[in-house]
């Protein structure tokens, strides 16, 4: 999966240290980010490349992480006319790009982005939030309201009946190839709650046997997304919600029309039961 990325190490604790001249700088506007295409894949921008363009860009620039000793950083508001070789590319590039490390940084950067833009100011009293210098968090100097980066839990399910395995595809949504169920977890309710209650919406069906596969950050969408696989419990009649879905549909396990990928839980789930190990 995309986070798979030893034997290289993500370290997400926030140490604000200045970056230097090798720094990578991450910079992104909406759902674009700036990158340089070669031959072995995608590479970021370093703030030595990007120092004479830019004079306060050792001023402006936000830590987010390190993968082993590479630093990365936010930075914003960059000029980059001259700069031939970098385009902006975007975000869904992260799914295949080379190399891994590379590619997870730069979704995982993109997360942060999304967070940062969005709590500018004060959600409680509307005045400028200011980052803290010890940890992760933006405060409120004058209301003391605190916020902190927040993540969705979100569950994606293997619904299994013997020797098939139950397949759908979205509603309205770009992504066209074949997916298993998901839906994120409402206040109140545990994820094999999720689980049942986002079958029983999608597809109509009751499921038993509830059991855990495993876990992935999916920063595409701020969430913490968690693999289950389940039983189908009784008629396999499905009721489709066509606003979500536009087909749902039962494969053997010798038809499964997926091949491997590297970027998702989903895909993994999927190739485990067309291989028979679940």
């Amino acid at each position: 999966m995309i986070q798979d990325i030893q034997p290289r190490h993500l370290d997400n604790q926030y140490r604000p240290v200045p970056p230097d001249r090798d720094s990578w700088a991450l910079y992104y506007e909406d759902h674009r980010v700036l990158v340089k295409k070669t031959p072995s894949g995608i590479t970021f921008p370093k703030f030595g490349e990007l120092e004479r363009l830019n004079e306060e860009i050792y001023e402006d620039y936000i830590y987010l992480f390190s993968v082993d000793d590479e630093r990365y950083y936010l930075v914003r508001d960059i000029n980059r006319e001259p700069l031939s070789d970098l385009t902006m590319e975007n975000t869904e590039i992260f799914r295949a790009a080379d190399p891994q490390y590379h590619a997870f940084a730069g979704i995982t950067g993109y997360q942060l982005y999304n967070w940062y833009k969005n709590h500018k100011y004060c959600g409680r009293c509307g005045k400028m939030m200011v980052r803290d210098d010890k940890e992760r968090m933006l405060r409120c100097d004058s209301c003391h309201n605190m916020e902190f980066p927040k993540i969705c839990p979100a569950v994606i399910i293997g619904v299994t009946d013997g020797n098939r395995i139950l397949m759908s595809k979205y509603a309205g949504r770009t992504y066209k190839k074949y997916a298993l169920l998901a839906g994120f977890t409402e206040i109140g309710e545990t994820v094999e709650e999720t689980v049942a209650r986002e079958v029983m919406e999608e597809v109509g069906l009751k499921v038993k046997n509830i059991r855990y596969y495993k876990s992935q950050p999916w920063a595409f969408s701020d969430t913490l997304l968690m693999g289950f696989y389940c039983d189908l419990d009784g008629s396999d009649e499905i009721t489709l919600d066509r606003e979500e879905l536009s087909l749902a549909e039962w494969f053997e396990r010798e038809e499964i029309p997926v091949e491997p990928s590297r970027d998702s839980l989903t895909n993994e789930m999927i190739i485990k039961f067309k291989l028979g190990e679940v």
